[in-house]
C-alpha cells in the first residue's frame, strides 16, 4: 500500500462519521455562499444602459410625501435635463394576490417616458396604442410570462396606498431592461380616479450625460430649496440603495451570520479530526517506531483534514453554483430577487474557507501527536 492509499483508507475507516462530517462542511459552505449571493443582490442594484443617466427626485420630507405636478416645467428648464416624467408608485394588489404583488405599477406620462427607458424594446404600434388609450398600460415580459398574459387582456388592481382601483388594458409588452416586471400606465388615469389632485409620487429625470448627473442633481435640489415642496434628487443607484438602508445594516447582519457559520464549521471539523486521530494513536506510535518522522505524520493528518474540508467544499459550493443556475429564483422568491448569481469570487471565498478549515482542524491533532511518545501512544488504546 502506498502513502496516498494509506491516507484514503484511514479517512474511510469510519464511513458514517466521514459522511456526516463532509455533509456538515457542505451544508455550512452552501449556507455561506447563499448568504453572500443574497448580500450582493441586495446591495448592488442591477445597472442597465440608462441607469447612469437617470435621476430620481422625491420629497425631501419622505418618500411617501407626494410632490406637486407644477414642478415639471421648472425641472424641464434646468440645464442638462433631457427628459422628465412623473413616476408614481401605485402599489396595488393584482387579482389573486392576497398580501403581496411581486411587480410594481407606475403611473407615468407615456409621451415623456420612452426616453427615460431607452433600453426598453417596445414595438412602435404598441407604443402608439398605449398613447391613445388612457386606461391602457405596458407590461414587462417577465410578468407576462409568469401570469400568461397577452395584449388586450385586462389587469385589475386593488388600491392599497390610494383610495381607488385600477382596471388596465394591456396595450404593449416591453423587454430588454434590467427589470422586465413592471407595469406602466397613464398618470392622467390615476389623477382622474382621485379627482385630479395634481400630485405625483416622484419625478424621473434624464441627464444629458453621466458627467452632467452631479450638476443636474445639485441644480434640482437648489431649484426647490426653501419652497413648500423641497425635494431630494439623487442618482438611481443611490435611490435604490436607500431602500436597502431601511432594512438596517444588512451587511453587518449577514456578515455576522457568516462568521458564526464559519466558526461552527471550524468546531465540527476540529472535533472530527481530533476523534479520528485519537482512535489511531497506536498506529501512529507504531509508525514512529518504524522510523517515520514527525513531518511525515503531520502530512498524513493534514492530508486527511484537507481532503475532508475540500470534499465538503466541492459538494457545498459546487452544489450552490449548480442549483442557483438551474432554478428560477424570481418565482422561488416571489420576485424578491431577479438574479442569484454565484460569482467566481464567491466560489474562491468558499474554497479558501475550506483550505483554512483543513489547516486549522489539523493543528490540534498534530500538536498532540508531536507530544506523544511511542510508549504513550502504544498504551493509549490498550
Amino acid at each position: 500500500m502506498n502513502l496516498s492509499g494509506f491516507v484514503i483508507r484511514n479517512a474511510f475507516r469510519n464511513r458514517r462519521r466521514l459522511l456526516l462530517s463532509v455533509s456538515s462542511v457542505a451544508a455550512s459552505l452552501f449556507l455561506l455562499i447563499t448568504l453572500q449571493v443574497a448580500l450582493r443582490e441586495l446591495t448592488n442594484p442591477i445597472n442597465d444602459e440608462g441607469s447612469s443617466l437617470r435621476i430620481i427626485v422625491r420629497s425631501k420630507v419622505s418618500l411617501a410625501q407626494p410632490l406637486p405636478a407644477r414642478q415639471m416645467p421648472i425641472l424641464e428648464r434646468i440645464p442638462g435635463v433631457v427628459a422628465v416624467s412623473p413616476f408614481t408608485f401605485f402599489g396595488g394588489l393584482y387579482k389573486g394576490d392576497e398580501k403581496f404583488t411581486s411587480f410594481a405599477q407606475f403611473a407615468v406620462d407615456p409621451a415623456r417616458t420612452l426616453p427615460l427607458i431607452s433600453d426598453a424594446k417596445l414595438p412602435r404600434a404598441q407604443y402608439e396604442a398605449w398613447l391613445a388609450d388612457r386606461t391602457s398600460c405596458i407590461v414587462g415580459q417577465m410578468t407576462v410570462d409568469r401570469y400568461g398574459l397577452k395584449i388586450g387582456d385586462r389587469m385589475p388592481f386593488t388600491g392599497q396606498l390610494y383610495p381607488c382601483d385600477l382596471d388596465l388594458k394591456i396595450a404593449g409588452i416591453y423587454h430588454g431592461t434590467a427589470d422586465d416586471r413592471n407595469v406602466m400606465f397613464h398618470q392622467k388615469y390615476l389623477d382622474e380616479l382621485q379627482g385630479n389632485p395634481g400630485m405625483v409620487g416622484t419625478w424621473w429625470v434624464l441627464a444629458a450625460s453621466a458627467a452632467d448627473v452631479p450638476f443636474v442633481t445639485d441644480r434640482i435640489n437648489k431649484a426647490f430649496a426653501n419652497s413648500s415642496a423641497e425635494v431630494r434628487a439623487e442618482s438611481e443607484r443611490a435611490f435604490v440603495l436607500g431602500f436597502v438602508s431601511m432594512w438596517a445594516n444588512i451587511k453587518t447582519l449577514i456578515g455576522g451570520i457568516s462568521i458564526v457559520v464559519v466558526f461552527a464549521l471550524l468546531l465540527v471539523t476540529v472535533s472530527t479530526m481530533s476523534m479520528a486521530i485519537r482512535e489511531r494513536f497506536r498506529e501512529l506510535a507504531i509508525l514512529k517506531a518504524l522510523g517515520f518522522r514527525r513531518r511525515e505524520l503531520f502530512a498524513f493528518i493534514l492530508a486527511e483534514s484537507f481532503g475532508l474540508a475540500m470534499g465538503g467544499a466541492v459538494l457545498g459550493a459546487g452544489g450552490a453554483w449548480v442549483l442557483f443556475r438551474s432554478i428560477n429564483i424570481q418565482n422561488l422568491t416571489n420576485g424578491l430577487f431577479l438574479m442569484f448569481e454565484v460569482t467566481p469570487q464567491m466560489l474562491g471565498l468558499a474554497f479558501s474557507v475550506a483550505v483554512l478549515l483543513g489547516v486549522l482542524a489539523a493543528l490540534a491533532p498534530m500538536w498532540t501527536v508531536a507530544r506523544t511518545s511511542v510508549v504513550q501512544g502504544l498504551k493509549t488504546l490498550d
